[in-house]
């Protein structure tokens, strides 16, 4: 965190929560106005130059409002962001909707990705190490405007069909010490479909099966809100799996 200072930090983050929120670049008047940060917008501005330079910002066209970065929201996420704490109420609700459908892997984890979309109102994606992808709330993609009228949504659904991208990102999140895995950018994969969207995975082992659970979304979803959902989830079905034999 050296990198940045404490007020780049409380701009940067403001920047994240007002983007969340409206899904609208964001300039320095607003920032001022409604983040009471002590410091003008002149100031602000000044920042705001100083974290693109940094790449934590990003500016598009010619507009004088910025958006946070794969690199920002990497940095909010790390060192900034703490998750909402699930409701007994709400654990209670996961369990029970895949409870049913817990002795035929294949109905679990379809009624999963089902149930991920419903409760978060994005795309929801589940895939396994032997081949098996299931998806829902694809119109989630539609009901976005900035992701419609882009090629974005095509291009996702397009993806959806191609079992080998699932299979590296499955591959990939293996690898990874974190315990949920985060697509927040082309770096990450190399491929353009994340330069407008975000991802977020967790996975789950059981009977030699591996498999991750996620949501594909619009940058400005609400992280602290949709990843301990994904954190649950994923920790839940591995459970399951691990005290049932289930059959395919």
């Amino acid at each position: 965190m050296d990198e940045l200072t404490q007020r780049q930090i409380d701009i940067l983050t403001a920047i994240i929560r007002e983007y969340t929120e409206t899904g609208q670049l964001v300039g320095s008047e607003i920032i001022e106005k409604k983040y009471k940060l002590g410091v003008s917008p002149a100031t602000i501005r000044n920042e705001m130059v100083a974290l693109e330079k940094k790449h934590y910002l990003q500016k598009t066209h010619f507009s004088s409002g910025r958006l946070p970065s794969p690199k920002g929201y990497r940095f909010f996420i790390n060192n900034v962001m703490k998750e909402k704490e699930l409701s007994t109420v709400d654990e209670v609700a996961y369990k029970h909707s895949i409870w049913d459908e817990r002795q035929k892997m294949y109905r679990m984890l379809s009624q999963a990705s089902r149930v991920l979309a419903q409760r978060t109102g994005l795309l929801s994606l589940v895939a396994t190490n032997s081949g098996e992808l299931y998806c829902a709330g694809m119109y989630h993609l539609l009901e976005d405007v900035g992701m419609f009228e882009a090629p974005i949504s095509r291009m996702i659904i397009e993806r959806l069909d191609e079992v080998n991208f699932w299979a590296e990102i499955l591959r990939q999140t293996h690898v990874s010490s974190d315990e949920l895995y985060f697509i927040l950018g082309p770096d990450d994969f190399r491929d353009p479909i994340f330069d407008s969207c975000a991802s977020i995975f967790g996975d789950f082992e059981a009977n030699d099966v591996r498999g991750i659970i996620g949501v594909i979304g619009p940058k400005h979803i609400k992280y602290e809100l949709i990843a301990p959902q994904i954190r649950f989830f994923s920790k839940l079905i591995e459970d399951m799996m691990k005290e049932q034999k289930l059959t395919e």
